[in-house]
């Protein structure tokens, strides 16, 4: 049956239904105004469809309510609070958010003109979601839903058994399908290109990047997940998850913090409610960072790229100097810390193979600008800044004290020595790697002298610090110039902000040379730009030697997981002869495995590289 304003296509030939081919056409419906393309089917609605532009080959069947209310802006202008549970730190929902734009709204409110031109931006891209109908996109798929109310489906998305989806957009293209999948309850929401939500998740008030999957009863409010995150069985709230936030476990809970290329354990939690002025507290794990099974932060606290952390910690503490950290609680809910302890661990190096190996957008825009490096300018700056800070508090303090605090974290006086030293092997095989990696490149590319291989750009931008802009890094001055030019009126869309961004992207390459020549004559005591042929193959001999040293520390790592104790409860009803043969079928043997069999690959390699380098460079 139809009511008033309905315009049909062509309705004939068959649609594919449920893996089952159907013949096209309208069956047990009420349509009001509303457009059907062409080779449709749309069967057993249960109320009606209502004011609704749908595209061809759509296939709608088993549906109990579907209509778009007169205004909606589906999902676009939702305002949520990541972050802060209390306020003031509110992200505006529209469709082409990414994380660079959530990361400068939410976290920048010290820069009030910036935030100006965002909101007024946000407010512009609301201003073109709203319309009088929503839209299902070409290819749609939806079936055995109970209700759908102001939402905007894009081109080829499958929509199957959901609960009840209300104010919201499910953005999807024909090479980045997404699904909403069974039982999920979704309210004011945007659900990015590829992602798939499903299993009972609940998501309120919460944007959904691109390539994520959430599922399992997983729970979500107020929360902003970007590119491939995966999220299972716990519960966000507040939060502000960055590029590759995992957590798959129940009985975990984040809340009220910032999140990147971060992996929680089970149990993991944080408390951001002293019980005083109301939940007002936040906190930031910066990229890369490890919970425990059970680990426990009170809010506020800051923890340094790619730490771990384990325990309760009933303490604040800040250890943004001190990347690659082993964090755990004391007895007394201390943070005590070991610097530098989880560079060369396995697990490290697994994370920085890994994550470009599963990006999962599949577009033709990929929105989130990511920066995929573990030794990076940001990383390798904080190394620098915190072995000063621990030399100086080395030559400082008295023998006879144990142990010093560092922002909060306790460190035992004698690993501040330890500390240095493991800093020191990452800054000197980063920098000396950059080096080597830019002249082989300057010499593919025609170089004919030393000078001319090691130059910095005149289009490069040096800052002694970068920042990490919601998975992007680039030099502080970068960022100052964007913030400088929206005081300025030129940031008036959200293309004239996505302009700079974009440039630091392509940039990175030509500003990271710029720091590196920079961290170099900090660190080594000597330019490059002075170089000669014979200190290029000396940089050469030792990354070979330090670059060396660190993959035979990743092989000791890797090592630990064969042995004699990790055997414990193999060779079940067997003899003490069969735990080795039950362990060798289940895991196999550590010379044979995928990742030590790389790194040994890498160590022969190596010395083939430097050799051939410090010939190329003799002939300049």
């Amino acid at each position: 049956m139809f009511g008033e304003n309905v315009k049909l296509g062509v309705n004939s030939g068959d649609i594919a239904s449920g893996g089952v081919e159907k013949c096209c056409g309208i069956f047990d419906a009420f349509l009001t105004n509303c457009t059907v393309g062409d080779n449709c089917r749309i069967a057993k609605i249960g109320v009606h469809i209502a004011n609704y532009n749908i595209g061809d080959d759509v296939c709608i069947e088993n549906v109990g309510r579907m209509e778009t209310k007169p205004g909606s802006t589906f999902g676009n202008g939702v305002e949520i609070e990541p972050i802060n549970e209390g306020g003031g730190r509110e992200l505006t929902l529209f469709n082409r958010l990414d994380s660079q734009f959530a990361h400068l709204l939410c976290l920048h409110k010290y820069r009030p003109q910036l935030n100006t031109a965002l909101a007024k931006i946000a407010e512009q891209e609301v201003k073109k979601a709203r319309a009088d109908r929503g839209t299902v996109g070409n290819g749609a798929r939806i079936a055995n839903v109970k209700n759908i109310e102001d939402v905007c489906i894009g081109e080829s998305a499958v929509i199957e058994s959901s609960a009840s989806l209300v104010n919201g957009t499910v953005l999807s293209s024909q090479n980045a399908a997404t699904t909403v999948g069974a039982d999920v309850q979704a309210e004011d929401f945007i659900i990015g290109e590829g992602s798939t939500v499903d299993s009972g998740a609940i998501v309120c008030k919460s944007f959904v990047g691109q390539g994520c999957q959430v599922g399992k009863q997983f729970s979500s409010e107020g929360s902003a997940f970007f590119a491939n995150c995966e999220a299972f069985h716990g519960e966000a709230c507040s939060v502000f998850a960055g590029p590759y936030t995992v957590t798959h476990h129940k009985s975990t809970l984040l809340i009220a913090g910032v999140f990147s290329f971060y992996n929680a354990g089970s149990g993991t939690n944080q408390s951001n409610h002293l019980y005083k002025l109301g939940p007002l507290h936040e906190g930031k794990l910066e990229r890369g960072c490890k919970t425990g099974s059970f680990s426990y932060m009170m809010w506020p606290c800051r923890v340094g790229p790619f730490s771990v952390v384990l325990g309760k910690h009933t303490r604040t503490f800040d250890t943004a100097d001190f990347p690659f950290s082993y964090i755990e609680a004391t007895a007394e809910g201390r943070c005590q810390m070991t610097p530098g302890f989880n560079f060369t661990t396995v697990g490290t190096v697994r994370d920085g193979a890994k994550w470009p190996a599963r990006d999962r957008r599949k577009g033709d825009v990929k929105r989130d600008r990511i920066s995929f490096d573990v030794l990076s300018p940001l990383t390798v700056g904080r190394m620098l800044r915190g072995s000063a800070r621990m030399k100086e508090l080395q030559d400082t303090t008295d023998r006879k004290i144990s142990s010093v605090t560092l922002n909060g974290a306790e460190v035992k006086r004698v690993l501040l020595r330890t500390g240095q030293k493991n800093y020191r092997t990452a800054i000197h095989m980063y920098l000396l790697e950059k080096v080597v990696s830019h002249v082989e490149a300057a010499l593919v590319a025609d170089a004919t002298s030393i000078a001319d291989a090691v130059k910095v750009s005149s289009d490069a931008i040096l800052s002694e610090d970068w920042v990490d802009i919601g998975g992007q890094l680039m030099p502080q001055q970068r960022l100052c110039d964007l913030a400088a030019a929206a005081a300025n009126g030129d940031v008036k869309d959200l293309d004239s902000l996505n302009a700079p961004l974009d440039a630091a992207t392509d940039a990175y390459e030509t500003d990271e040379w710029a720091w590196v020549c920079w961290a170099y004559q900090k660190a080594f005591g000597s330019s490059l730009a002075d170089a000669t042929a014979d200190d290029l193959a000396k940089i050469a001999d030792d990354l070979a030697a330090v670059r060396g040293k660190f993959l035979n520390l990743v092989l000791a790592d890797a090592r630990k997981e064969f042995d004699e104790v990790v055997q414990t409860g193999f060779g079940q009803d067997g003899t003490e002869a069969d735990v080795a043969a039950d362990f060798t079928a289940v895991r196999g043997e550590y010379e044979t495995n995928k990742f030590v069999q790389q790194i040994n690959n890498d160590i022969a390699a190596l010395n083939d590289r430097v050799e051939k380098f410090k010939a190329q460079v003799s002939a300049l």
